[in-house]
């Protein structure tokens, strides 16, 4: 019972290390360079990123726990739909540093266009195993539409922008 709690925090829990690295890694980058590109009107005020993702990433780490225990922990059974959960936690994780670290919008947008394919693919798969486990991702999928969105519409709106911090 014990052991359970501490996977069920872990699981839980690991989604946030990567957001919260990617976010200090790059956190002076927001208000040097990120306030600064156009942005459509319906882009959400900074505030809401870090509400979004404590909400998101805590979703998709519980319903990654759901998944590991129904299969049996780290069975043959759980390659595939925990593999492709953690390929699309990688390029969430990634996003940031290619965004505002390396300011290299054209390869964030192609890491974001693979990380939805990859969190749709991990929806997919996760549903025939726990319905629950892959409706928790249904918010995330959501978000990361209007993210891929947003971050065609800065790619697209700031041309003058390229890789590399040379300002």
């Amino acid at each position: 019972q014990g052991r359970m709690w501490a996977y069920t925090v872990g699981f839980t829990v690991l989604p946030h290390v990567g957001g919260f690295l990617g976010w200090f890694m790059n956190r002076k980058e927001i208000p040097v360079w990120y306030e600064k590109l156009k942005k459509p009107s319906w882009c959400p005020s900074r505030k809401i990123f870090p509400v979004a993702w404590t909400v998101l990433y805590t979703g998709m780490g519980y319903a990654s726990y759901l998944i590991w225990n129904d299969l049996g922990g780290c069975s043959s059974k759980a390659v595939v739909p925990l593999g492709l959960y953690g390929a699309q936690l990688a390029l969430n994780w990634a996003w940031p540093p290619f965004f505002f670290g390396a300011r290299n919008m054209k390869l964030a947008l192609i890491d974001i266009l693979c990380l939805d394919g990859l969190a749709i693919g991990t929806m997919c798969s996760w549903y025939r195993i726990n319905k629950v486990a892959a409706l928790l991702l249904v918010p995330y999928l959501g978000w990361l539409a209007m993210a891929t969105c947003l971050t065609i519409r800065i790619w697209k709106d700031n041309p003058e922008q390229k890789p590399g911090k040379s300002q």
